[in-house]
């Protein structure tokens, strides 16, 4: 905190911090993916091309283009260019097509897209609704003769005769500026773009690197894609603000994460999501120890499978952290305390202000007292966290979205005092007596049956295990004239390997009767976000309905103690409730 205070008082910017980095060590390997590299000369050199270019071509301070390019070394130091203009860059999601895409460009305003040559098909399936927005088509190094797609410019051959001469040629920014925009996920509906300040990029990588007592000697394993946070600030971070080679994978792979690890003498690495999960899926072998990988980095490492996980891995510190993109609230598990996603003491509870207040589990309302004021939330009480924003300090404000009424949705007010505003991270957790805090569930994620609120992540992680840790999506689904919602998993086996009956006795012994899942549904893939987040909007939509999908639906008759087809007949009877629940 004393170093972001330090830097914003003295200007900092990613720009600075990166001409600063880049002198250090211009030959050594910022960013490795496969057999190739760049160094942080070459890397500086790419980037100022970029700014040359693009002051060439017109465009100005405070204008946005669209970067559209799948994990590559040239990546980062492309919107870094454009930092150097003051140019904003939005990072647009590679799985993004059709109107969801149209969407992202039109949000954030882009006067451009720059965009990789392998995202070809995704550009010309909207490239008649966006006639006014130029396009620039950057090929990777490995596909240099592929087409260029009509009207677009070929922007390796234009960068090629720039010049590489450092770019001093505007005033340079300040640390509050746009730096980024990045997408949310856009699961139930489309994607909101998150600001990125500069000296929040400054923060995130700053952060982690300090509480995992990193040095710039250390590399990274990043095999995230870097239009997100975890890829793109945290792990690109660690090259562009504090030196270390990082080592870059178009695409994660279970099979070879440890063995790239071990390849490139990677010391640590990055996890997101359900990483961790299908780490411990793929068989035994002994890559699984052959690294020198001494702390892993990321959230979303489960509590059930963490101590199998560090045991099979030899990994000495697990970072667990949490936060959001666009938040202020974030935490982190220092000491590795097992299922922890961050620890705040009591003592600092004035310098860093988050609140566990008491809401709704299943709409996610704030309970209010007779002032009108939020009820803070005692050990282990379940509660909403709350981060105050305060606009003086880096560390506590809230940029928000580049849609304003978005950003408004987020706060909320007079919760300790009159006046005063906190970020809603819409995230239930509870706290222990030492200042432990563990993930319980999304608002909305709960559901309620039988009298009881059910927690779709806790479900999930009991019913993973008993499945060999395939995607299990929970989720409630409601039944005419029926209260509250049955439960619903819905279960990736594209080997059509799972047992239903074996599964049955498993949910029967290992769960409550009011959180066991009524229905199963065998899905052929596993319904992923770009951040190894399971979906679960579209599921819920369709429930049990069989005519809307052909995936074989399973329910759990509760005289068999067993799960049975649902036939149309089946389906029918509960339905018009002649099958008693």
């Amino acid at each position: 905190m004393f170093t972001i205070w330090l830097w914003e008082r003295r200007g900092v910017t990613v720009v600075s911090r990166w001409n600063k980095i880049s002198q250090k060590n211009p030959d050594k390997k910022a960013f490795v993916m496969g057999n190739r590299s760049l160094t942080f000369r070459e890397g500086d050199q790419l980037s100022n091309r970029m700014a040359w270019y693009f002051k060439r071509q017109g465009f100005k301070t405070g204008e946005v283009v669209a970067l559209f390019m799948e994990t590559q070394p040239e990546y980062v130091f492309l919107w870094l260019g454009l930092a150097k203009l003051r140019i904003t860059t939005a990072l647009v999601n590679t799985n993004l097509r059709g109107d969801q895409l149209i969407h992202c460009l039109k949000i954030a305003k882009c006067k451009a897209v720059i965009f990789g040559d392998e995202m070809i098909d995704a550009i010309k399936a909207i490239q008649s609704q966006i006639p006014d927005i130029p396009l620039y088509q950057f090929n990777a190094v490995e596909r240099p003769t592929a087409p260029i797609v009509n009207d677009a410019t070929f922007l390796n051959a234009e960068l090629n005769e720039m010049s590489s001469d450092s770019f001093t040629d505007i005033e340079p920014a300040k640390p509050r500026d746009t730096l980024l925009y990045i997408y949310t996920s856009g699961t139930t509906g489309f994607p909101k773009a998150a600001i990125i300040t500069n000296i929040r990029y400054l923060l995130i990588p700053l952060g982690v690197h300090t509480s995992g007592r990193l040095t710039s000697s250390d590399v990274v394993y990043d095999p995230l894609p870097l239009h997100h946070t975890a890829g793109g600030v945290l792990g690109a971070g660690q090259c562009l603000i504090l030196g270390c080679t990082v080592v870059l994978r178009k695409k994660f792979s279970a099979s070879n994460y440890w063995i790239d690890a071990a390849k490139h003498g990677c010391t640590a690495a990055q996890y997101i999501g359900e990483i961790c999960r299908y780490l411990l899926s793929v068989p035994p072998s002994p890559h699984d120890r052959a690294h020198s990988v001494r702390v892993l980095i990321g959230n979303g490492l489960r509590p059930q499978i963490w101590q199998e996980f560090i045991d099979r891995f030899a990994i000495k510190q697990v970072l667990e952290f949490y936060g959001a993109t666009e938040g202020n609230s974030n935490l982190i598990n220092l000491d590795s305390k097992i299922g922890a996603i961050g620890f705040l003491s009591r003592l600092v509870s004035s310098i860093y202000p988050l609140n566990l207040v008491k809401c709704d589990e299943l709409t996610g309302e704030i309970l209010r007292d007779k002032n009108g004021r939020c009820i803070n939330c005692g050990p282990f009480e379940p509660g909403l966290l709350l981060g105050k924003i305060d606009p003086k300090k880096a560390i506590l404000t809230f940029a928000g979205y580049a849609d304003k009424t978005a950003s408004e949705k987020k706060m909320v007010r007079n919760v300790r005092v009159e006046g005063d505003c906190y970020f809603n991270t819409g995230d239930i957790l509870v706290m222990d007596h030492y200042g432990y805090f563990y993930f319980k569930d999304r608002t909305g994620d709960t559901f309620r049956w039988r009298g009881e609120n059910v927690s779709t992540a806790e479900v999930e992680a009991v019913i993973s295990n008993l499945i060999g840790l395939k995607d299990a999506v929970v989720y409630g689904v409601s039944i005419p004239n029926v209260e509250g919602k049955a439960g619903m998993v819905a279960i990736a086996d594209p080997e059509k390997k799972l047992d239903v009956t074996s599964l049955a006795q498993g949910v029967n012994t290992s769960l409550p009767a009011y959180a066991r899942p009524l229905f199963v549904r065998i899905l052929p893939e596993t319904p992923l976000t770009a951040t190894f987040k399971l979906k679960k909007k579209t599921l819920m939509d369709e429930g049990f309905n069989i005519n809307l999908y052909n995936d074989p639906v399973y329910f759990l008759d509760q005289k068999l103690g067993s799960y049975i087809p649902v036939t149309q007949q089946v389906y029918d009877d509960l339905i018009k409730g002649v099958i008693r629940l």
